[in-house]
């Protein structure tokens, strides 16, 4: 299976890590399958967009990761909530419902984060469950599994130490989650592969 991580620079990261720690975390947790990395540090979903056909569709993925939101609800980079969420919808339409996971932005240090408010980052991340309700995709809610640890905020601490960029522990929490969703696919994938099996041998 053939996996593209697509995003800004949660996704784009590499920390302490040769390449971006995401896409490096799941290769050793999922040795059976291949990951590509298509996140751009600072992008909104419009720019991402522009590059959505030559980063993911031209690559042929079975499977895209689809996280943004902290960018397009920053202060000083907004992109209203009605197009962030027309984008996101795009990315779904364009792959496929069964062949997305999209996962919500984390939550940030606001005491380092001047230009990023957590209740708008929850908003941004309510329009993309809207999505996932609307098409039937697979959703992580990456924010609320930060926020709701008491200790979120040790959490985003990263080598840049700014409340939003997150080191080695939550990108662990963030790549088990994305194992979990590709292995409830490759159950469902299983599922329906017996099933048409079987009606040939009824």
């Amino acid at each position: 299976m053939k996996v593209i991580c697509f995003g800004d620079s949660i996704t784009a990261r590499k920390e302490n890590y040769p390449k971006p720690v995401l896409t490096s975390m799941l290769k050793l947790k999922m040795k059976q399958h291949q990951f590509i990395n298509a996140g751009v540090s600072g992008n909104t979903t419009e720019q991402a967009r522009v590059r959505f056909k030559k980063d993911v569709l031209s690559k042929n993925p079975d499977v895209v990761t689809i996280l943004f939101g902290g960018n397009d609800s920053a202060k000083h980079k907004l992109i209203p909530i009605g197009i962030f969420k027309s984008n996101i919808r795009y990315f779904v339409q364009q792959i496929g419902a069964d062949g997305i996971i999209l996962i919500t932005s984390p939550p940030v240090d606001e005491a380092l984060q001047p230009n990023r408010k957590n209740k708008r980052l929850k908003e941004y991340g309510q329009a993309v469950k809207d999505v996932a309700e609307e098409t039937g995709c697979h959703v992580i809610d990456f924010f609320e599994i930060l926020y709701s640890k008491p200790n979120y905020k040790e959490l985003l601490v990263g080598i840049k130490n700014d409340g939003l960029h997150f080191g080695e522990a939550g990108y662990d929490l963030l790549s088990d989650a994305i194992v979990a969703e590709i292995n409830k696919m490759d159950d469902v994938s299983k599922k329906g592969f017996f099933k048409s099996i079987w009606s040939i041998f009824k």
